[in-house]
């Protein structure tokens, strides 16, 4: 089986039992981010990214890619969302650990930036909302450059 190149084919490989929480988190993004992001196969999954248009710089590591802020990946045994602002972020890290708790029944797996899930019928959707209104691309894009950009 060929991997992926674009949203439609990454989506449509997507398993059944993951499908419906995938596009739920997606439609929370896109809902969320969809003004001052732009959704694009990135990565080798869904980026929602700070496009050269808004950002010119691009991202630092490759500087022909957009800027990224949080990526939605269907990986082997959960879904992954990746979110820069966790990882860039102390106080936001901090607020979304202790909210966890008080949203989900199962302990939090997460990584730096990576927020595994792999129980579908536990997703804290709305406090994902809340995450993803934390930071707008303005506040996102100086974070970037006090932070990570060398």
């Amino acid at each position: 089986m060929s991997k992926p190149t674009n949203i439609a084919d990454y989506i449509a490989a997507i398993p059944e039992d993951r499908i419906t929480p995938f596009n739920k988190l997606r439609s929370i993004l896109n809902k969320e981010l969809g003004g001052e992001f732009d959704e694009q196969f990135h990565y080798g999954m869904l980026g929602y990214v700070v496009a050269h248009r808004d950002y010119p710089d691009g991202y630092h590591c490759d500087t022909s890619k957009p800027l990224p802020y949080v990526n939605l990946a269907n990986q082997k045994g959960y879904i992954a969302l990746y979110h820069m602002g966790l990882y860039a972020d102390d106080a936001i890290k901090d607020w979304f650990v202790e909210e966890y708790t008080k949203h989900c029944a199962h302990k939090l797996d997460m990584g730096k930036s990576c927020i595994r899930f792999k129980k579908m019928d536990d997703i804290p959707y709305a406090l994902i909302t809340e995450l993803l209104r934390k930071q707008s691309r303005d506040q996102w894009i100086a974070l970037y450059e006090e932070k990570i950009k060398k």
